[in-house]
C-alpha cells in the first residue's frame, strides 16, 4: 500500500442543511490533494430546503453526489455514501469541518504500520487552533450525569471527567488507544466497516460514534487517535445543551439503546474488556 493519499481515501460528507459548509469541506479536500473529485461522496441527506439544488450546481464536477429520499439520520447517511466507496479507507466528516494542511498523511502511515488498527481519529480543533479532544473512555451511567449537569465542572466530578475524555492521553503528542473516537472525524478501513454492518442505523444521532468503536474493538482491531492530524471544527456542540432539550433528550435516547447492547455500568468506568455483556 502506497502512503500517497490520492486513490487511497473515499471521504464521506453527511449533509443536512448545510450546502455552505459541505462546499467549503470538499474544497479543502481537493485543493490540497487528499482525494480526487471523483472519490468524493457527499450524501444531501434529504434536507428540506434547497441543499440538493445547491449542492447539484456547485460541487466540484465529479464529486459523487447521492440524494437520500428520507432523513434517516446521520449513522444512515454515512453508510448510504460508503456503499459508493471503493478506496481502501473511508474518511467520514460532519460537514462543518475542513482541512488545513496534509497532517492526514501520518494517519494512513499508521494504517501502513500497524494492521490491527481499525478506526484512526483526527486530531479536532477549532478555527482557533485549540483542541477539542476528540478521544473519550466508555461511559459509566455517572460519567453520563457529569458530562450533562454543571455538576461535572466541580471536584470530585471533574477529574473523573477528565479521566473519561482522556484529557492527559494527548501529552506526550504520540499515538495513543483511544477506547472511542468523535465521529465527527475518523477514517476506517472500508473492509473492517463493511464486515461490522457499518454504522447502526438505529441511532438518529449521536452514539452512533461510540457504537462504531465498540463494535471495531470487539472485532479484534484497535481505535486510535494522532495528535497533530489535525481536522479544523467549525461547531456548536447542541449535545452539550440540558437533558430537557430537544439535542438533550436524543442524546439520552441514543444512550440507552447503546446500554441495551453494551455493558454502561453504574459507577466504573467499563474500559474495553469489561464492555461486553
Amino acid at each position: 500500500m502506497s502512503t500517497s493519499l490520492l486513490g487511497a481515501i473515499n471521504p464521506v460528507v453527511v449533509n443536512f442543511r448545510t450546502p455552505d459548509l459541505t462546499l467549503k469541506c470538499v474544497e479543502s479536500i481537493v485543493r490540497l490533494g487528499i482525494a480526487a473529485p471523483q472519490d468524493i461522496v457527499v450524501v444531501e441527506n434529504a434536507s428540506p430546503d434547497d441543499s440538493f439544488e445547491r449542492l447539484s450546481r456547485e460541487l466540484l464536477q465529479g464529486v459523487r453526489l447521492v440524494r437520500s429520499a428520507t432523513n434517516s439520520g446521520f449513522g444512515a447517511g454515512v453508510n448510504l455514501g460508503a456503499a459508493a466507496c471503493d478506496r481502501e479507507f473511508i474518511l467520514v466528516l460532519n460537514p462543518d469541518t475542513y482541512f488545513e494542511d496534509l497532517s492526514i498523511q501520518q494517519a494512513i502511515r499508521l494504517f501502513e504500520r500497524e494492521p490491527d488498527v481499525g478506526i484512526v481519529g483526527l486530531d479536532l480543533v477549532y478555527p482557533g487552533g485549540a483542541r477539542q479532544f476528540s478521544a473519550r473512555r466508555f461511559y459509566s451511567l455517572l460519567d453520563v450525569v457529569g458530562r450533562r449537569l454543571p455538576i461535572g465542572r466541580y471536584w470530585p466530578f471533574k477529574p473523573r471527567i477528565d479521566r473519561h475524555m482522556m484529557l492527559s492521553a494527548w501529552d506526550a503528542d504520540q499515538p495513543f488507544d483511544a477506547e472511542w473516537v468523535m465521529g465527527t472525524g475518523f477514517i476506517v478501513r472500508r473492509a473492517l466497516f463493511n464486515s461490522i454492518g457499518g454504522m447502526d442505523e438505529a441511532y438518529f444521532l449521536y452514539m452512533e460514534d461510540v457504537d462504531l468503536c465498540a463494535r471495531v474493538w470487539q472485532a479484534g482491531f484497535r481505535v486510535v487517535c494522532v495528535p497533530g492530524v489535525r481536522l479544523v471544527h467549525d461547531h456548536q456542540r447542541t449535545s452539550a445543551a440540558g437533558p430537557f432539550s430537544w439535542a438533550g433528550r436524543l442524546h439520552l435516547q441514543s444512550l440507552m439503546r447503546f446500554r441495551k447492547k453494551f455493558r454502561v455500568p453504574l459507577f466504573r468506568q467499563p474500559g474495553i474488556p469489561g464492555l461486553w455483556r
